[in-house]
């Protein structure tokens, strides 16, 4: 098949108003689309019931990156308007405390261009000092107080509003967020609450957390350049001895694996590639693309959101799963209402 016509079949069609613009009045409210892999049969609950799914035994395996207040805005020296993403700290011989970002603004970017970013009356100011690949730059800051102080939440582009709010502070990142480093959320976590917590483990349903810092890489497109090499966009992860002895143990005596999101299945698929079941702790980056014909080694559950057209997650998903029973299955949702994307709804496929 050509990478074209791969990525034609990841489209279809939704309509505006199902894009989720905020969350659920309550984390564990959303509604969730239980797909048996077996025969495609579709079931509908809520989230709050994920443990009437799941049997003791089972290891739900979460990612526990926080999303740190990377978007700045500012101006140009010469008086434009400017927005910063910051990705994380840029590679020598880039001079200390210089930050990689991605650089918005009108008009061509280059080296020597000054930006001033603002946050109530104070600024920071600084300079582009690099580009390169996709709109990346890095931005050399003067002496003072952290960039990421001055930043905000890094809203998904399809939630439609001009600065992020104080709720979003709070929803958009996960109950169990704890290692700083991602610029969007591992969203299948933020319909959690220490309540399903408890709920869960007093069915024996265990839990373990992993980390993957999620890049802006997640909101792009898959280009035929992805799929020709079979790789994609890296992402920082880190999966402790404790995790890997967890997945172990729930695989030895017959539970099953359910990855929280495709950040986790990414992590855990990975760090399985080359050993077969048998999990590798330790840390590193990943550009595992996963695609239809790719074995899942370590997953048998996911529990993820609903994926934007022709993206990676949307791909990952219909490996797991089978494109035709997920195409079917978001068909259905958009019938029966489901919102979609970071603050909606999410899927449960077993």
């Amino acid at each position: 098949m050509s990478t074209e016509r791969e990525l034609a079949e990841l489209d279809y069609p939704l309509p505006p108003d199902r894009i989720a613009q905020q969350p659920a009045a309550e984390r564990d409210a959303a509604r969730l689309l239980v797909l048996d892999r077996a025969d495609g049969g579709l079931r509908h609950a809520r989230v709050g019931d994920l443990a009437e799914w799941l049997r003791p035994g089972d290891l739900l395996v979460r990612n526990a990156t926080r999303v740190v207040p990377a978007r700045l805005r500012g101006r140009k020296e010469t008086g434009g308007a400017a927005d910063a993403l910051l990705l994380g700290p840029a590679p020598a011989p880039a001079a200390p405390g210089s930050l990689r970002a991605l650089v918005r603004c009108r008009g061509r970017l280059r080296v020597g261009q000054k930006l001033r970013f603002v946050r109530g009356e104070e600024t920071l100011d600084a300079e582009i000092a690099g580009l390169g690949a996709d709109g990346e730059a890095t931005l050399r800051f003067g002496d003072g107080p952290s960039p990421y102080a001055f930043g905000e939440t890094p809203l998904p582009p399809y939630i439609r509003r001009d600065a992020a709010r104080d709720e979003d502070v709070a929803r958009y990142q996960t109950h169990y967020a704890r290692v700083p480093g991602s610029v969007a959320a591992p969203t299948a976590g933020l319909h959690f609450t220490p309540a399903l917590d408890a709920t869960l483990a007093a069915r024996r349903i265990g839990i373990a957390d992993l980390v993957l810092h999620v890049g802006p890489g997640t909101f792009r497109p898959l280009r035929p350049d992805d799929l020709d090499r079979g790789r994609l966009h890296a992402e920082s992860y880190e999966l402790s001895e404790a995790t890997a002895a967890a997945v172990a143990r729930t695989r030895a005596t017959g539970g099953r694996v359910v990855a929280v999101g495709t950040t986790t299945t990414r992590v855990l698929e990975h760090c399985a590639e080359a050993g077969g079941e048998a999990l590798r702790a330790g840390r590193g980056e990943t550009e595992l693309l996963l695609r239809p014909g790719v074995p899942f080694r370590v997953v048998d559950g996911l529990l993820t959101n609903f994926h934007l057209p022709r993206s990676s997650l949307l791909l990952l998903v219909a490996a797991f799963a089978g494109r035709e029973r997920i195409l079917a299955a978001y068909r259905e949702a958009v019938e029966r209402g489901y919102r979609f994307y970071s603050y909606g709804d999410a899927m449960l496929i077993l």
